[in-house]
Parts: structure tokens; C-alpha cells; sequence
């Protein structure tokens, strides 16, 4: 049988492993025969990850990657230890509303710190000479805040419109080593983040947002199954794009 996405012998990195979507995405990649490196702050849900996945050569490291000035060295054993990647997902963030009253200069570099700084120093380090197999594909992970963002959001979607902004230019840098480079504008998935949307605006929330995202609320096999193409061989006359998977949120 043809097998339109097939891994086999692709080692693929994915940052922010350890619930949601990055989750998803690795356990997605090991049911195509990939090998995947998690990497998560949490060790124990990185385990459950890895207890999800399919095959048994998949590792995992416990990571802060608020830590901006250590993902260099963390990249380097990854490759010490697994050999050049093939792949990058950045699937780590958060999301913390607040109105601009209350947005300290702390609070913001917080939010660019996981949400960008760590991506673009991840996607640095990843793609040094011998880091890296020809053909890598890197993915990373934003939001419908980065275009459309709402009340409260203001330092999410800065976050998130840095990381959309940034590949158009990495694309053009990339090119000539043969790496392609995406975001993903991820819609309101089911995730933890959805669970406090939820929480913070009640049904009517719900409703409004169901207004805009016309094809209800993602799951995260959604955004997965976008993600996992975009890391593929097959996604290779695509980069420095940022790609809507928003259930329609962003059309009107």
C-alpha cells in the first residue's frame, strides 16, 4: 500500500511534547514510522507521551525552554545522541490574557520568551552545519491572535505575529541549505488553553466564537495532521508560509 507520509528513518524533533497538540503531533509521527525527541518541561507527561507512541526508539528530555541561553547545548546532545534531525516542530507556549493596564514589562518578555525567543534560538541551533539532514522541514506552532487577536491578547498575539513574521524571512535565509520553513495558524482547540477560554468566558464566549470559527473547535488530530504534512518530504514547495487551520476563523 502507498503510504502517502511515511517517516521511516526521519528523526523529528518537537518542542512543547508533553500535552495538546505537541503530543499529538509526536504520536502522530510515530504511527508513520518516525523516530521523534520530546522535549517538555514536565518529565512525567513526557513519559505518558512517549507510553502513547507507537515503536520504541523515541527519546525524551526534560527541558525548560525558558532557558533560552541553553537550548544550543540541548540541541547538541540531541544530536550527539540521535544523529542530525530531519524535522522540528515548536509546539511550546502560553497564553496568559490580560488587559494592557495590568501587562508589565515582565509579563511581556515572559510571553516572548517561550513564545518566540525559544522558537527562533531553537530553529538557530537546529539548523547549524551537521545539526541537520538536508531536507528538514520546520513547523511552528502560532495562532489566529497573531492576524486577529482580541481584548486581552495584546502580548499573545505580539508572540505569535513574531513567530509568523520571522519565517518569511528565515525562508529566504534556509533556502539554500535546502530547509523549508511554516507556521501554522492554529484555531480554538481543544486543548488546556480552550479549557480556560472557557472557564474565563462561559457559554456565551463559546457562542460568539462559534460565530467566527464556522467549523466548530478543532481537535488537536486537526492541527496535527497539518503539522505532520508540513514536516514531510512531500511539503517541499512550501515554506515561509503562514498556513490557517482555523476552522474558517480567519475567512471573514
Amino acid at each position: 500500500m502507498y503510504n502517502f507520509l511515511d517517516f521511516t528513518k526521519k528523526t523529528v524533533v518537537v518542542a512543547g511534547a508533553s500535552s495538546g497538540i505537541g503530543r499529538q503531533i509526536a504520536i502522530t509521527l510515530s504511527r508513520l514510522d518516525g523516530r521523534v525527541v520530546l522535549i517538555a518541561r514536565r518529565e512525567e507527561q513526557l513519559k505518558e507521551t512517549i507510553a502513547m507512541m507507537e515503536g520504541n526508539n523515541h527519546l525524551y528530555y526534560p527541558a525548560d525552554l525558558n532557558n533560552v541561553d541553553e537550548i544550543d547545548a540541548l540541541i547538541k546532545k540531541v544530536v550527539v545522541d540521535v544523529g542530525s534531525i530531519d524535522g522540528l516542530a515548536y509546539c511550546a507556549g502560553i497564553s496568559r490574557p490580560r488587559p494592557l493596564r495590568v501587562v508589565s514589562p515582565e509579563a511581556l518578555e515572559n510571553m516572548m520568551k517561550i513564545n518566540f525567543f525559544s522558537f527562533y534560538e531553537m530553529v538557530r541551533s537546529a539548523t547549524k552545519k551537521g545539526n541537520y539532514n538536508k531536507g528538514m522541514r520546520i513547523v511552528g506552532l502560532s495562532s489566529t491572535a497573531s492576524p486577529m487577536g482580541g481584548k486581552g491578547q495584546s502580548a499573545y498575539s505580539a508572540s505569535k505575529a513574531a513567530m509568523d513574521a520571522t519565517v518569511h524571512v528565515l525562508a529566504q535565509e534556509l533556502a539554500d541549505k535546502d530547509i523549508c520553513i511554516n507556521t501554522i495558524r492554529a484555531g480554538m482547540t481543544d486543548t488546556d488553553m480552550y479549557k480556560g477560554f472557557l472557564k474565563a468566558r462561559g457559554e456565551e464566549g463559546k457562542e460568539y466564537l462559534l460565530t467566527k470559527q464556522i467549523l466548530g473547535i478543532a481537535n488537536v488530530q486537526d492541527i496535527a495532521n497539518a503539522a505532520v504534512y508540513l514536516l514531510s518530504p512531500k511539503a517541499r514547495f512550501i515554506t515561509g508560509a503562514n498556513i490557517a487551520v482555523d476552522g474558517g476563523y480567519t475567512c471573514h
